[in-house]
């Protein structure tokens, strides 16, 4: 059994780590009750653009056309990577990183090639410790996500696919369904799948200045769209990974202090019946 000046040490280090847990979680809850009203909030706005595109592209018929709507022989796929900056959010980046490293294997033995552009330092550590070359990287992202990030990301994304980079262009990262759940997506931006009208049917729309010209405004901001909202859940499921994390960390310290109390009580307890007994011991024998 340790003695008390050991157990002593150890319970000043536990109650030490305690306190840096519960401040890592309280902080990322507040950035999570901030990053769960950008979904909340966005989710709306990306179902009501994604139906008015239904209906546009409905009524255009095959005369939609648009750069990010060419589809053309894949030979090169880009794959953008939203990971964290840091870890202690448990599993969270492994769960991504396993989604996108099975995707890339897929592309691979297609025999295609692959482009990774890299939002988070873990997305980088992991990638260029296997032997890939990023494309691009984005490390400095926002813990709270905004539009001038999405829109540096989509421009690059835009461009790389405009250019011929990219054939084909997938988003990889976790979408928020709770602050202990988030699933591990991958999704095709571009070229842009137009979705099906559901409500357009037997509707008349005028569209001002022209639909081709209306189109060529919604397929950019739908694209953007699609790669805030990725960064919205991306950050909020960030958040919820590392507080759930957190909760665990401070639970684990207290019952660690717990059983270390006891040890230390156990511990001067034995050094209290140790010591009466050499008393006893010496009284006897000076007696004798």
């Amino acid at each position: 059994m340790a003695n008390a000046k050991e157990i002593k040490r150890r319970m000043r280090s536990a109650r030490n780590n305690q306190q840096i847990t519960k401040a890592m979680k309280m902080v990322s809850a507040s950035k999570l009750r901030r990053a769960q009203g950008s979904v909340v909030s966005a989710r709306p706005y990306k179902n009501k653009l994604k139906e008015v595109l239904s209906r546009l592209v409905a009524s255009m018929g095959s005369a939609a056309t648009d750069p990010l709507l060419e589809v053309r022989e894949v030979k090169k796929v880009g794959f953008v990577i939203f990971a964290s900056n840091k870890g202690l959010c448990g599993g969270y980046n492994a769960g991504i990183m396993k989604e996108a490293h099975h995707r890339i294997q897929e592309a691979e033995a297609k025999g295609l090639e692959v482009g990774i552009v890299a939002i988070g330092r873990k997305t980088k550590e992991y990638f260029t410790k296997r032997g890939y070359t990023l494309d691009h990287e984005f490390l400095n992202v926002n813990d709270l996500p905004n539009a001038i990030d999405a829109d540096a990301i989509t421009k690059v994304v835009k461009s790389a696919y405009i250019n011929g980079d990219y054939d084909e262009v997938y988003i990889v990262y976790a979408e928020f369904v709770s602050a202990m759940t988030q699933v591990p997506k991958t999704v095709k931006v571009l070229p842009i799948e137009t979705p099906e009208s559901e409500s357009g049917e037997g509707l008349d729309y005028i569209f001002e200045p022209s639909p081709h010209e209306v189109l060529s405004q919604i397929l950019p901001l739908y694209l953007a769209n699609q790669v805030f909202s990725a960064l919205t859940e991306a950050k909020a499921g960030q958040h919820g990974a590392t507080m759930t994390a957190m909760t665990a960390a401070t639970d684990n310290a207290t019952e660690l202090l717990r059983k270390l109390d006891l040890s230390y009580n156990r511990a001067r307890q034995a050094a209290i019946t140790n010591e009466i007994t050499e008393i006893v011991g010496g009284v006897n024998a000076l007696n004798n």
